[in-house]
C-alpha cells in the first residue's frame, strides 16, 4: 500500500492543481460565451419577429389612413414606426388599373386608366424568415379580390409574403397595396330609374423622401373625376407594370382574378341606363419627411 502512495506521488505523469484550475477556467469561458452567442441569437430573433409584427399594424393603419387623405385635397397625415432591422420603401407604377366602358353605340374608343405605388416593410431573410413562398393576407381571410363593394370595405389591402429570388433583394415583406371600391346608388327622375355606380381608387406616388425619421407622410393632392352615362358594362383590368424588370407581378399580389366584368348578369343593378363614375385621388407618400 506504501509502495502504491509512493508511485502516485513520483508520477510525473499527473496534471498539477494550478493546471487543472486553468483548463476548468477555460471551459467554463467557453462554455458561457456559447450560452451567451446563443442567446444573443435568441434574443434577436425574437426582436425581428417583434418589429415585423407591429409593422403589421403600421401598414395597416396606413392604409386607413390613404381612404381619409385620398378624398381630401391638402390633408396631411404622418404615420410612424419602429424598426432596426427592416426599412420602408415605396414602389413607383407598381399596379395599372384599366376600364373599358360598353354603352348603348358601343364600346367607348378612349379607355381609362389609373396607375399607382406601392408600400412595402421589407424584412432581410438574413434578420427574420417566414420561408419561401410564404404569403398572408391581412387581416386573415380579408378578400382576395381588387374590387370591394362594400361601403366600409378598405380602400387598400396588406399582404405578407416571402417570394425568393427577386431581383431587389431577399426580403420577408409587409406590402400595402391600393385596391378599388365600388358603391351602387339608385336615382328616381320622374319615370326613369337609374343606377349609379362610383368607382374609387387612391393613386400613390412619390414624393421627397428624406430618412430624417422613420415615419411616411401622405398628402392629399388632387382629385379627378370622369362620368359616363348610358352605360351597360365596365370591364376593369389590372396589370403589373413593374413585373417583368422587380417581379411584382400577378403571382406577387395574388389576387383572385386580374379582371372583373360588370354588366346586367353578373351584376342586376347595372341596366342599360347606368351611369358610371371615377374617382382617382392621387396621394402623395414621402417617407422619413417631418
Amino acid at each position: 500500500m506504501r509502495n502504491s502512495h509512493t508511485s502516485l506521488r513520483k508520477d510525473k505523469k499527473a496534471v498539477s492543481p494550478a493546471v487543472s484550475t486553468v483548463i476548468l477556467m477555460a471551459a467554463a469561458v467557453v462554455m458561457i460565451l456559447v450560452a451567451m452567442t446563443y442567446a444573443n441569437n435568441i434574443l434577436s430573433t425574437k426582436v425581428a419577429q417583434n418589429e415585423y409584427s407591429a409593422n403589421k399594424q403600421f401598414l395597416q393603419t396606413t392604409g386607413q389612413q390613404i381612404d381619409d387623405i385620398a378624398w381630401t385635397v391638402g390633408r396631411t397625415q404622418t404615420v410612424s414606426f419602429s424598426s432596426r432591422y427592416g426599412f420602408v420603401k415605396f414602389q413607383e407604377a407598381a399596379l395599372n388599373y384599366t376600364f373599358s366602358i360598353h354603352t348603348s353605340s358601343g364600346w367607348k374608343n378612349q379607355t381609362l386608366a389609373g396607375q399607382t405605388g406601392i408600400i412595402l416593410y421589407n424584412m432581410p431573410v438574413s434578420s427574420y424568415s417566414m420561408g419561401n413562398n410564404y404569403f398572408e393576407r391581412l387581416p386573415s381571410g380579408a378578400n382576395s379580390s381588387f374590387l370591394l363593394s362594400d361601403s366600409t370595405s378598405p380602400i387598400s389591402q396588406v399582404i405578407c409574403e416571402e417570394k425568393l429570388p427577386m431581383s431587389d433583394g431577399s426580403y420577408t415583406r409587409i406590402v400595402l397595396i391600393p385596391t378599388m371600391r365600388v358603391l351602387t346608388s339608385t336615382v328616381t327622375n320622374g319615370q326613369q330609374t337609374s343606377s349609379y355606380f362610383k368607382f374609387y381608387l387612391p393613386d400613390l406616388e412619390n414624393g421627397t423622401n428624406l430618412y430624417r425619421s422613420q415615419s411616411i407622410t401622405l398628402t392629399g393632392n388632387g382629385i379627378s373625376k370622369v362620368t359616363q352615362s348610358n352605360v351597360d358594362q365596365v370591364v376593369i383590368s389590372l396589370s403589373f407594370p413593374q413585373a417583368a424588370s422587380l417581379g411584382f407581378g400577378s403571382s406577387f399580389f395574388n389576387f383572385k382574378s386580374t379582371t372583373i366584368t360588370l354588366n346586367s348578369t353578373s351584376t342586376p343593378q347595372m341596366t342599360p341606363n347606368s351611369v358610371v363614375e371615377f374617382y382617382v385621388g392621387k396621394v402623395v407618400v414621402a417617407i422619413g419627411q417631418v
